[in-house]
């Protein structure tokens, strides 16, 4: 692998693994605090991608590491997916320049005709991908429900309900959310398995994190997926049926995910959306403001 990627000298570079998680998050960490203010990352969120079935973590990931300290990584998580880290520590060394360069390599090995990955806008992230050739995809924001926020309840129409998902209806959010995702995303859909490594195997899952509203007959028509992060419920993914839109049921589901997000102790509630979803609006509507601005930049290959 190190034969594969021009690094400085002094660094190497190999494939991680599992037991890399936590070492790939303080990365990202420094990263995210230094570009944006904020930690966002988790261990969790490494660790439940990571094991997805489909997902060969040694196969599609690079650790850049100065002895044995993890500097930088990347990942190809596949199709057109990727992303990377640079510790700020280490930046203008070139690591960056090298990582796209592998990026590219893995996808292009993979049959992919492109690819991308998110950066805030106007980092250093942002500037060496422009500099680099990389166009802007799509413009995704994050958005958060201030402390202290009231927001109104909004009902679900009569005879509709939600709650806590159930093992019996996993393969029903799994369908709501895949079939809503798809509407827009061009990839491929997510394996079932997937699903359920990234959602109730994730570590600390806990049953209220996987919210689905039923109708009268007991049809599932909705999913969200909630986190608690810190002091923050994070809305990770939220869909309602296609066929069910224009009744208000989004909007119920993020208040209840609002709610039930407070009831576990948090003070915030936040998410993310881009645009391609055309769902800015919905979340303003609730009262949640934008606080980021990120794009998805990508080469052609």
């Amino acid at each position: 692998m190190s034969d594969e990627i021009a690094l400085p000298d002094g660094l190497s570079g190999r494939p991680l693994v599992m037991s890399d998680s936590a070492a790939v998050v303080e990365v990202m960490a420094a990263q995210e605090l230094h570009d944006t203010g904020e930690v966002a990352i988790e261990e969790a969120d490494i660790i439940s991608d990571w094991q997805r079935p489909s997902y060969d973590v040694s196969a599609g990931t690079l650790g850049v590491f100065d002895g044995d300290r993890l500097v930088a990584y990347a990942e190809h998580m596949g199709a057109d997916r990727g992303d990377a880290a640079v510790h700020p520590d280490h930046r203008g060394r070139g690591i960056g320049t090298a990582l796209a360069a592998w990026m590219q390599d893995r996808a292009r090995a993979a049959g992919a005709s492109e690819v991308g990955m998110p950066v805030p806008r106007g980092s250093a992230g942002d500037r060496l991908l422009e500099a680099l050739g990389y166009r802007v995809r799509w413009e995704s924001w994050v958005l958060q429900l201030p402390e202290g926020t009231t927001v109104p309840e909004r009902a679900l129409p009569p005879g509709y309900s939600i709650r806590e998902a159930t093992p019996d209806d996993y393969a029903a959010c799994w369908t709501v959310l895949e079939d809503a995702f798809l509407e827009w995303s061009v990839r491929e859909r997510e394996p079932f398995d997937d699903f359920l490594a990234r959602t109730v195997q994730r570590p600390g899952f806990e049953s209220w994190n996987l919210r689905l509203v039923v109708d009268a007959d007991g049809e599932a028509v909705g999913a969200t997926t909630v986190y608690p992060y810190g002091t923050e419920g994070y809305i990770d993914r939220l869909a309602t049926r296609k066929d069910q839109r224009g009744q208000g049921i989004a909007q119920a589901m993020l208040v209840d995910a609002f709610a039930v997000a407070r009831e576990h102790g948090a003070t915030t509630s936040g998410l993310n959306t881009d645009s391609r979803t055309g769902a800015l609006g919905l979340y303003e509507k609730v009262g949640m403001h934008v606080t980021q601005t990120w794009v998805n930049r990508a080469i052609a290959l």
